[in-house]
């Protein structure tokens, strides 16, 4: 009976907000995104409600002839149109881009997940997440060179939520919800027939963090695979988070896997920094503890490193939410090294001089931000670049491509990844707007 009343409350406040819902009608940030950003953000007290705040910048595409919005000396144009919920990219060595056309996969019978599960799927539904997987990569060339794709074939397809991608020589690895497969590439083919091989089984089943990345070291020999967590704060129990919230390093000669870093709640982005070599990565941090924690963050990984999750966050800050603690592993959590503010979503990274975007987009990291939901008011739904020097942030995230949500804060599009296109250009996803974004100098700059 106290749930029907709870999901009774619940739907009424959905009406009452014409479908714009907000729970936890009380809460609400006091800090500026800005105020938790940096390599010292302000961590208030935590502030959880009865139920999450949720404020949804409902789903609305772009209307004709606009576009978001380039920093100054920067234009913007639509590189490629028409796609189904393109999420990730990677450019291949002749320049042809490839997208993965993706979307969560369907959830095992009996994972609702009650009435937290149902206001998620609201809540999905309405900024736009919840339509089928086309479970496909998609080639986009563009042949003669005018920063629009004028060739598009399907490179793959009967996929399973594909995300990540990476080419080793002749062999192009595929990130799927559930697998990492491998598959023969033929320089310049507009399209791959013949049947993968799985190389490694990655942790699925509830899938609460559907997305898997894939990068390869520079010398080819090793692959880093990214699995985020089966929950927000291991509410689903610590056994259902066996080989998650990690990056696994897997051997490609041996084919043995071993964690990399582990205690990251949803790693993404990765990419390698140029000058120190370090490899970096993009975190979802927690939710549901109020508008103005827990900050996303960027930060290099090292090997054998615990970065807190589900017992802490930003170090040694504990979440009291999770039960048993373990003290012994809080003390060993490692801080990031720059958080990108609250609720931010911060998905797809790339390091600028990847790219060859004019000064100041030479050194630093350019990071795709999917945009919150957990945050009254809204925060993300924007490309930031990060100055960097010596091979660490040095310096205020820039804006480089804004002007995703309307006057309303609906959502004409949302960000996801980012990639240089070796031609100047910055790649930039947009699963609501269903194109991808390129962002090239300014003529005359």
């Amino acid at each position: 009976m106290r749930r029907l009343s709870l999901i009774g409350i619940v739907a009424i406040a959905v009406l009452a907000a014409g479908g714009c819902i907000f729970l936890g009608i009380s809460e609400k940030a006091t800090l500026s995104v800005a105020q938790g950003t940096g390599p010292a953000p302000t961590l208030p007290e935590p502030n959880k409600t009865l139920l999450p705040t949720v404020n949804i910048a409902p789903a609305v595409g772009w209307p004709e002839g606009t576009t978001p919005t380039p920093a100054n000396g920067l234009a913007v144009t639509s590189f490629a149109a028409g796609l189904d919920h393109p999420r990730w990219l990677y450019v291949l060595p002749n320049g042809d881009v490839l997208v993965a056309e993706s979307n969560a996969p369907p959830k095992p019978e009996g994972s609702g997940g009650g009435l937290k599960g149902w206001i998620t799927g609201i809540v999905m539904k309405r900024a736009g997440a919840r339509t089928p997987s086309a479970n496909r990569i998609t080639l986009l060339r563009d042949t003669n060179g005018d920063g629009v794709a004028d060739h598009r074939s399907v490179f793959l397809e009967n996929l399973y939520s594909p995300f990540g991608m990476t080419l080793v020589g002749n062999d192009f690895y595929v990130a799927n919800a559930n697998a990492l497969m491998r598959y023969s590439y033929r320089p310049g083919a507009d399209r791959i027939d013949a049947p993968g091989e799985k190389v490694v089984d990655l942790p699925a089943g509830l899938n609460h963090h559907w997305t898997k990345n894939v990068i390869a070291s520079r010398d080819g020999s090793k692959l880093y695979i990214t699995v985020g967590s089966n929950s927000n704060v291991g509410e689903n129990g610590m056994e259902a988070e066996e080989g998650r919230a990690a990056i696994w390093e897997l051997d490609r000669a041996s084919g043995k896997m071993r964690p990399f870093a582990t205690g990251l709640r949803n790693p993404n982005g990765l990419d390698w920094e140029p000058q120190t070599g370090a490899l970096w990565t993009a975190v979802n941090e927690r939710d549901e503890i109020g508008s103005d924690l827990v900050p996303d963050y960027i930060t290099s990984v090292k090997d054998g490193g615990f970065y807190g999750w589900p017992y802490s966050y930003w170090g040694g800050n504990v979440d009291a939410r999770v039960k048993p603690q373990r003290p012994e592993l809080v003390a060993q959590a490692i801080a990031p090294d720059y958080a990108l503010g609250p609720h931010t979503a911060s998905l797809g990274i790339v390091f600028g001089e990847r790219v060859g975007l004019p000064a100041p987009y030479r050194e630093g990291l350019f990071v795709g931000q999917h945009g919150s939901w957990n945050r009254k008011p809204k925060s993300g739904y924007k490309v930031v670049f990060v100055p960097f020097q010596g091979g660490k942030p040095a310096g205020e995230p820039v804006d480089v491509l804004t002007g995703f949500l309307d006057d309303k804060e609906q959502a004409r599009g949302r960000p996801v990844d980012v990639k240089g296109d070796g031609r100047g250009g910055l790649l930039v996803t947009d699963d609501v707007g269903n194109r991808i974004w390129r962002v090239s100098a300014a003529a005359g700059q």
